[in-house]
């Protein structure tokens, strides 16, 4: 170790005893009544002690008052450097500043907040410009760079295009514009969806509701087969779709097609109930029996002739 670390490491005695001169400039710096006892002093340097005072002030639990002094060599005047106020070991801070961006969670919006997004987004890429550029072999890029070619020549000639008939001038329609069939088309935007910007979306997904959750590792089938996902375009609609399953955990959600549950549609399918075989003994009907036999039910016949015509007066003799 060497003797400068050495007399750097022990304060300067003429600087540690100005006790006083670093207590009256504390008392002048801050409020009455604030600046408490001495706490202790630290060397910074050849000739340079900062004194602590407890600090008493409502709100700043355990920080202190800070009080440099110091000499010049050879002198033994003590002179006043700064004074500030400092946390301690055990001082009450501020959580350390992050930008809203950072601090921002998924479901913190609410009603009339705008989330402003920043023009260098790595979700995001410029999209369609909208300005009306035919592409150079088209018809309409011919008459265009015809109109260019007439006004580049009139601006040499330094004349004017006077207007003539509309069939010696080919006008561009505004509904054949590429802007006006990217518009028809939803194409027209100013900004699109970027690879990044679709990966993480997908990750996010994946995550909430993907086959590595608790739920699809117990569910009997996956989502690809079931009869409530709603298929979506693009090229998320290769892995993802939406639940539309009223009982189901993700109703309304992308949903992975490797995700599954317990309200599949083929899961369990309720059985018809069995139809009962017909009754042997239908117990159900009413079987009608005469009070009286009927008048041919017998082997006599009611006039009491025989199938020969004689007479029988009680029947079988």
């Amino acid at each position: 170790m060497s003797a400068a670390t050495t007399r750097s490491r022990t304060p300067d005695r003429l600087c540690a005893e100005a006790v006083d001169l670093a207590l009256s400039a504390a008392e002048e710096a801050a409020a009455p009544g604030v600046v408490g006892e001495h706490s202790g002093l630290v060397s910074e340097g050849d000739r340079v002690v900062t004194h602590f005072f407890e600090c008493k002030e409502f709100g700043y639990r355990g920080w202190r008052w800070a009080v440099t002094v110091a000499r010049a060599s050879r002198a033994k005047l003590v002179t006043l450097d700064e004074v500030v106020l400092l946390p301690g070991p055990d001082a009450l801070q501020a959580p350390e500043w992050v930008p809203w961006s950072e601090r921002l969670r998924p479901g913190d919006m609410g009603p009339g907040d705008l989330l402003p997004t920043d023009a260098e987004d790595l979700r995001l890429e410029p999209g369609y410009s909208g300005e009306d550029e035919p592409l150079p072999n088209s018809v309409l890029g011919s008459a265009s760079a015809s109109v260019a070619l007439a006004a580049d020549l009139a601006e040499a000639e330094d004349a004017d295009i006077t207007p003539g008939s509309p069939a010696d001038f080919t006008v561009v329609p505004a509904r054949g514009s590429i802007a006006a069939v990217a518009e028809e088309l939803g194409m027209r935007r100013a900004r699109v969806l970027s690879r990044y910007g679709l990966h993480s979306a997908a990750d996010r997904w994946e995550d909430a509701y993907g086959p590595t959750t608790p739920m699809a590792q117990a569910a009997p089938a996956t989502c690809v087969s079931c009869g409530f996902l709603v298929a979506i375009g693009g090229s998320l609609g290769q892995a993802f779709g939406v639940c539309t399953n009223e009982f189901a955990p993700a109703d309304g959600r992308v949903v992975s097609l490797a995700y599954g549950c317990g309200g599949h549609s083929e899961a369990a399918v309720m059985p018809k109930p069995p139809v009962p075989p017909p009754h042997v003994i239908d117990e159900t009907m009413v079987d009608p029996f005469p009070l009286r036999p009927a008048a041919d039910s017998g082997s006599v016949s009611v006039d009491g002739a025989d199938a020969d015509g004689d007479t029988a007066d009680l029947g079988h003799s």
